[in-house]
């Protein structure tokens, strides 16, 4: 099936995998956005270590996403992963000893004889949800305004002192995290980390039962659902508003376009119409709980979580497609990136086609597992009768 397909063909198809993968990513780092609430949420030892448990049923999904997302961008676009983890280390370094800190925080935070204390292991939980969120979104927001760094690939021939030949260099001052002196970087890394935020206040509407907690989730999400919009507005403007990196059809060569990001918009109509509904069902999902506050307030982390996975797989899209550079290099233009020049070879994509057929099935697994989980409600009376406690 996947043999009759064109190799550019193929390069997109894989590029939908990882924008469609990035999205439900940022969807599931309401887990971390809840790290970052604990002590705002829980006034008592009681209902932190509710608020840590329910969020402690969910952290493996988004490690897993997190890990599967890197992994097929590594496999499909490898021009990418050894330009940007070879080069913008520090960035990618700082995420990666956030989400281990993650994982031993979890595991270690109720165990018997704890020598460094709950107080200490929920620090590094809010840590983890404040890097996690804002270096990623900063990471993502350079797919459009572009990083620096120099690629020839003929340096693979050159064997020069022994030394092995590096094919991409890093020309950034401060390996990669001069992105965050980029206030468009910045305003995308700040929206994910209060989306994030709001994305956790609406899964406990959802899921606790808690009178005192659920009085402070509503003020909450007020004060976090301000600043997202801000920033994501911010963001968005200056991306329609900006040049872009577009890449000529025929002769492959990068340009400055004006006004490139909305051409894409314009360009691709569907992806246009998933933007704005992924967009307006973000708003309804948060909206309604703030008005209603009832039933119907309890079902807004599925509008907000569904218009965000819609949301950033139109961006991720943006970036990729319409001949655009999605890793646009500032210091030689020549050098971006596109799904063209950086992916794995017609063979690779072939096979590991394949492989992606099991996705639908992966997903229906995640879906059972989450349903299984969060069967009912929970208050502190069934946290403290839990046989397992994180």
């Amino acid at each position: 099936m996947f043999e009759t397909l064109s190799y550019i063909t193929l390069q997109q198809y894989w590029w939908i995998i990882i924008s469609l993968l990035g999205a439900i990513l940022v969807f599931l780092m309401f887990v971390q956005g809840g790290q970052t609430l604990i002590y705002t949420l829980g006034k008592s030892e009681d209902e932190r270590t509710l608020l840590v448990n329910l969020l402690g049923r969910k952290w493996e999904f988004t490690f897993t996403t997190l890990v599967t997302f890197g992994g097929a961008f590594f496999a499909s676009f490898p021009l990418f992963y050894s330009t940007s983890f070879g080069g913008a280390y520090w960035v990618w370094l700082l995420i990666l000893i956030a989400f281990v800190v993650q994982a031993v925080s979890y595991e270690y935070r109720k165990k018997p004889n704890n020598l460094f204390g709950k107080k200490t292991f929920e620090i590094l939980l809010f840590i983890n949800g404040l890097l996690g969120t804002v270096l990623i979104g900063t990471a993502v927001a350079t797919f459009f305004t572009g990083s620096e760094f120099l690629i020839d690939k003929m340096n693979i021939t050159k064997l020069t002192g022994g030394k092995m030949p590096i094919i991409s260099e890093w020309t950034g001052p401060a390996n990669g995290l001069e992105a965050a002196l980029n206030f468009q970087n910045i305003s995308l890394g700040i929206a994910v980390f209060f989306l994030s935020r709001v994305l956790a206040l609406l899964y406990f509407m959802n899921r606790i039962k808690n009178t005192e907690i659920m009085e402070r989730v509503k003020k909450q999400l007020i004060y976090n659902a301000i600043p997202f919009v801000v920033f994501f507005l911010i963001f968005t403007i200056w991306l329609i508003l900006s040049p872009g990196f577009a890449v000529n059809p025929i002769s492959k060569v990068v340009f400055i376009e004006p006004y490139k990001y909305l051409h894409n918009l314009l360009s691709m109509p569907i992806v246009s119409i998933l933007f704005l509904f992924g967009i307006l069902m973000v708003l309804v999902g948060i909206i309604r709980p703030i008005t209603c506050f009832t039933k119907c307030g309890t079902k807004g982390i599925w509008l907000t979580g569904i218009g965000t996975i819609l949301t950033v797989f139109s961006l991720l899209l943006i970036a990729g497609f319409n001949n655009t550079a999605y890793y646009p290099s500032t210091f030689d233009l020549q050098s971006s990136l596109t799904i063209e020049n950086s992916s794995s070879s017609q063979y690779t994509l072939t096979v590991m086609s394949y492989v992606s057929l099991l996705v639908p099935f992966v997903i229906a697994y995640i879906w059972y597992a989450w349903r299984s989980i969060d069967n009912k409600k929970i208050d502190i009376e069934e946290i403290n009768n839990e046989t397992h406690i994180y």
